[in-house]
C-alpha cells in the first residue's frame, strides 16, 4: 500500500467516524423528553462496554472455565461495589488460581 492510498483510507474513516458522532448533535436540537428515549440512551455506553468486553474475556484465557470463574469474581465484587483495582485484582487472581488447579489436576 503506498502513501496515497493510505491518506486516502484514513481520509474515509476519519470522515465517516467525525460524521456518525456530528449527525445527532445536528439533528436533535432540542431536549429529548420522552422518558423511554432517554433510558435507552442513558444505557448504551454500559451495553456497548458489555458487548466488547465479555467476548475476550473467554478468548483472554487458556480455559473458557478459568474465564467463567474471573467473570464471576468480577461481577460479585462490582455488585458489592468494590472499585476497579479490586475488582481487577480479584478477578486475575480468580483466573489465575483456577488455571493453576487446572494445571494440576
Amino acid at each position: 500500500m503506498n502513501h496515497t492510498q493510505f491518506f486516502l483510507y484514513l481520509l474515509v474513516l476519519s470522515g465517516s467516524t467525525y460524521l456518525i458522532r456530528v449527525i445527532p448533535f445536528v439533528a436533535i436540537k432540542e431536549k429529548i423528553h420522552n422518558r423511554f428515549i432517554q433510558s435507552f440512551l442513558y444505557y448504551i455506553p454500559y451495553a456497548v462496554l458489555a458487548a466488547m468486553t465479555i467476548p475476550a474475556i473467554f478468548y483472554a484465557t487458556a480455559h473458557p472455565l478459568s474465564a467463567i470463574a474471573g467473570l464471576l469474581a468480577a461481577v460479585l465484587l462490582s455488585l458489592r461495589g468494590k472499585g476497579l483495582t479490586v475488582v481487577a485484582a480479584f478477578a486475575c487472581a480468580a483466573v489465575f488460581v483456577t488455571e493453576l488447579l487446572m494445571s494440576v489436576l
